[in-house]
């Protein structure tokens, strides 16, 4: 074999290796990316980021409030970091209990906790930090308490999910993004009645979330409002916060009442129908969607008419 052509060989020998080594690598990435983006349960990003919306909606004088800065950063970062970090701390600190839940075969991500992931996730949360450069002070308290509520009710030493009702009040944390949106482009912080709904709303909406897991969390020796309640009282439960959302928001605007109204009618419809959880529990990412979405509208229809 010649100098010419052995150098040819080795060249194509060394680029058909660097393509494999770069196929490899591509593969690796493109699964940590798919890793991330299932730990960051998609079907729930507009539960962070829609409160942001709607409190952006509602506090907007102008059409530009709609897209500025804060309302632009709070929406981006709300949308997928929150999520990664705050479902990346969940599954951290669950990565024991989480062995026995059924879920994470069907579709969540187990935890793998290598260390990119591990940073993808920290840094997921001090990306939030930069928020508190971009927004009023007005709004630092809200989300200081996000923040707070995100680490705790995982973490320990306070790990908010494993104390009934605890876990359920500590929801409140999806609804503070939209607290903090209204107060940075209003420069003021909203009705506290309206708060109180919204927060009692996602103590209704958690709760029901947990009822599938009722099994898993009492083989796994984990206390939640749920397990402590069994499946029927839970409904109710969810029934009754709900309501008081309701009335809060009646309080605030009958119109916003009466479309709260929608949740506890509907849980009694599925205890009265005897519908199955794990099929209702699919319901409700479709209904809260289509909650926020008129409450959205009905806030944009008195910006454009005043």
């Amino acid at each position: 074999m010649s100098a010419d052509m052995a150098a040819e060989t080795e060249v194509g020998e060394g680029g058909d290796g660097g393509r494999e080594s770069n196929a490899r690598a591509d593969g690796g990435l493109r699964d940590r990316l798919v890793y991330l983006a299932v730990l960051s349960r998609p079907r729930f990003w507009l539960y962070l980021a829609g409160p942001v919306v709607v409190g952006v909606a509602a506090a907007a004088s102008a059409p530009a409030d709609l897209f500025g800065l804060e309302a632009v950063a709070l929406f981006a970062y709300f949308l997928v970091p929150a999520n990664v970090f705050l479902y990346g701390v969940n599954d951290v600190f669950d990565a024991d209990v989480d062995e026995a839940n059924p879920k994470k075969d069907d579709r969540e991500a187990r935890w793998r906790g290598d260390p990119v992931n591990t940073a993808v996730v920290a840094g997921s949360g001090l990306l939030g930090v930069g928020l508190f450069v971009l927004v009023p002070r007005v709004a630092w308290p809200w989300l200081a308490a996000h923040f707070f509520l995100a680490v705790e009710y995982s973490a320990p030493p306070l790990r908010f999910k494993t104390t009934p009702l605890l876990d359920s009040v500590s929801n409140g944390l999806y609804v503070l993004p939209g607290v903090a949106a209204y107060a940075a482009v209003s420069g003021s912080n909203p009705p506290m009645l309206a708060v109180a709904g919204a927060w009692l709303w996602t103590m209704g909406m958690h709760t029901f979330s947990a009822i599938p897991d009722i099994e898993p969390d009492r083989e796994a020796g984990i206390r939640t409002t749920a397990t402590a309640l069994g499946e029927r009282r839970t409904y109710w439960y969810c029934a009754a916060t709900w309501g008081l959302a309701a009335v809060a928001f009646a309080a605030v605007d009958l119109r916003l009442g009466a479309l709260l109204a929608a949740y506890p009618v509907v849980v009694l419809g599925i205890v009265a129908a005897g519908v199955d959880v794990d099929r209702a529990y699919w319901w409700y990412p479709v209904i809260n969607t289509v909650v926020g979405m008129l409450i959205t509208l009905g806030a944009l229809w008195r910006l454009v008419n005043g």
